[in-house]
């Protein structure tokens, strides 16, 4: 990418340099089959999608809603909108109708772009409450229009607009007239309190994000990158542009249940991922492992003992390995982790950025002793994703979250929140004055709400600060840091710390059910239904154990003393998950005021 340009042309250009080379390998909406689209047919796509967009009556830096999966439809009207100086607000395809219905009248949304038929409907239903919508159009041919909807159409109509090219004149000149104060995107945070906030994300954050990233991410046009997170998050957003800035081939998941086989159908090289994923990588792992024989479980414990000394202890550290580590591990690699890596379906790995959440030293350390690259860092959407990251020519310290990006200026402040400054930082929330008041100091750097400390160049972090428990004796509890160490074990899948104003620590644990009734079954243990298995004295006291061998190393005040094991899972349609799938730890509170008042029962 020539970073002196504007994404409007970013595709264009690449179709000049790569052509026929393919772009983007598919699946249409409830397919099997994968297809692809060269970089030469991405490009006239778009410049269908820019001409459309102007005779359907777009305007410059008008904002359109995109309420979807990802998809390739997803990426044409982005690059589309951005062709004409449009704006795009991302929606998370699990959205409620709430959450649209604000967004639409937050952004002031005409065009509403969506997928398949959930967000169809969605969209329909909220359509006579929102005054500023005109139109829907549909990403998905298979979705099932109401009878009684003269609003919207199918997205291969709305390319009908576009056709030949009729308004590619004005499309150059918009081109031509294109600058970085434009406005690309307005993303909207998924909001652990309250309602969501409006990123603003402007052209030049783009622009400085790609060149900033391009000298420190080691991805390539030899690279096939998995979207695996949605478009929606700035970490797939951003990951996604930066490979595509670089002439990579995208791999365009639209169903995320399926990431997984994904995977082991099309070999990708890269992919940006949460730390639960990898967590569940770890899990599944050790499962098989310990249903191997005794001699198996050896063979593999010896593997890692070698491959944590071989990766961690010298390749992170930037250090040569002896050369007899390094054959023995060798000889490792090529039997026994290339078949984890086969059955992943990562047979020639590169990079996988990790960020999101904390991630557990346990499992970074996992992932690097079997041969794959997670390259973890920091970000936020109000900083266009990356703040630091890992770096391949510097050592690399695991608990860490990198080394700043050079676009970054970073301050620790008296109270060890992290502060952020640079080109990359957005200027303000949208129509939020109040909250743009307090989002920056007088220096202007950008409160974070993170804690954390710098130490050899590496950034640490230590919790959230908002987040941060104080147990009435007077106590600070980082409750993140415990829930990420637990969610290690296989039969925990969502853990809640309670402890905040509370004598000790405590938590609310959904297990993986599926694990759970095959321990009941090995162990005859009877029930008749989910409640039931949850409250038996003898699953309790098998977690219990767990959690104990978990927690050796937290300090006495931080250890969970107290649990109840649920019968069902946090979900975005109670309000206890944001779309992100973070905790609404007050909502959460709130409904399970009784089951947590119990655990504090004398």
């Amino acid at each position: 990418m020539r970073i002196d340009h504007h994404l409007s042309v970013l595709v264009h250009e690449q179709a000049q340099k790569y052509g026929d080379r393919e772009a983007l390998i598919y699946r249409d909406f409830g397919d099997s089959v994968w297809k692809s689209y060269t970089w030469n047919d991405f490009s006239n796509i778009v410049k269908v999608t820019s001409n459309a967009m102007l005779n359907l009556g777009v305007k410059m830096q008008e904002n359109m809603g995109i309420f979807s999966q990802n998809s390739v439809q997803y990426l044409f009207t982005d690059f589309g909108a951005w062709g004409i100086r449009a704006v795009t607000v991302p929606f998370y395809a699990t959205s409620s109708e709430e959450q649209i219905q604000f967004m639409i009248h937050d952004a002031k949304i005409r065009f509403l772009f969506v997928g398949e038929q959930d967000q169809y409907d969605k969209a329909h239903r909220v359509f006579s409450l929102c005054p500023t919508l005109e139109r829907i159009i549909i990403f998905d041919n298979n979705v099932k229009k109401s009878e009684h909807d003269p609003n919207s159409i199918y997205f291969d109509e709305f390319l009908k607009l576009g056709e030949n090219l009729p308004r590619q004149t004005e499309v150059e000149q918009l081109y031509d007239s294109a600058t970085l104060d434009d406005v690309a995107n307005i993303l909207y945070t998924s909001g652990t309190t309250g309602n969501s906030k409006g990123v603003v994300l402007s052209q030049l954050q783009y622009f400085t994000a790609l060149a900033s990233n391009q000298r420190c991410v080691d991805v390539s046009d030899k690279d096939k990158v998995l979207n695996f997170l949605p478009y929606a998050h700035i970490f797939e957003k951003g990951f996604t542009l930066l490979s595509l800035s670089v002439g990579a081939t995208l791999i365009v998941n639209t169903d995320p249940r399926e990431v997984q086989k994904t995977m082991r159908e099309t070999h990708p090289t890269s992919m940006c991922a949460v730390p639960r994923f990898w967590e569940k990588v770890l899990i599944g792992v050790r499962e098989k492992i310990d249903n191997s024989s005794a001699f198996m479980r050896k063979i593999f414990e010896n593997a890692l003992a070698v491959g944590r000394k071989h990766n961690i202890e010298y390749v992170l550290k930037g250090k040569r390995p002896p050369l007899h580590l390094h054959l023995e591990y060798e000889m490792i690699n090529r039997t026994i982790f290339s078949l984890v890596r086969k059955e992943l379906g990562l047979t020639n790995p590169n990079i996988f950025p990790t960020a999101g959440a904390a991630v557990s030293p346990e499992v970074e350390e996992f992932v690097h002793s079997i041969g794959i690259n997670m390259v973890v860092g920091y970000g936020l959407t109000e900083s266009l994703a990356t703040v630091t990251c890992d770096r391949s020519n510097q050592p690399v310290t695991i608990g860490s979250v990198g080394r700043p990006i050079d676009a970054i200026k970073i301050k620790i402040s008296e109270e060890g929140e992290v502060m952020l400054k640079g080109d990359t930082i957005f200027k303000g929330y949208y129509n939020r004055d109040d909250l743009n008041r307090e989002a920056f100091d007088s220096e202007g750097y950008f409160h974070t709400g993170d804690a954390g400390y710098i130490n050899n160049g590496e950034l640490f972090l230590k919790e959230r600060i908002k987040d941060l428990f104080k147990t009435s004796n007077g106590k600070y509890i980082a409750p993140q840091m415990i829930e990420s160490k637990m969610l290690v074990d296989k039969y925990i899948d969502q853990i809640a710390i309670i402890a905040d104003q509370r004598k000790f620590v405590s938590a609310l644990i959904v297990p993986d059910y599926r694990l759970l009734e095959d321990y009941a079954k090995i162990h005859n243990i009877e029930y008749s239904n989910r409640e039931e298995l949850c409250a038996n004295k003898q699953i309790y006291d098998m977690m219990a154990e767990r959690i104990d061998t978990l927690q050796q190393q937290l300090a006495h005040y931080e250890k969970i003393k107290r649990f109840t094991i649920l019968p069902k899972h946090f979900t975005m349609e109670t309000g206890e998950l944001t779309n992100t799938l973070k905790m609404r730890r007050g909502v959460i509170s709130t409904n399970y005021k009784e089951v947590i008042d119990k655990m504090y029962e004398e």
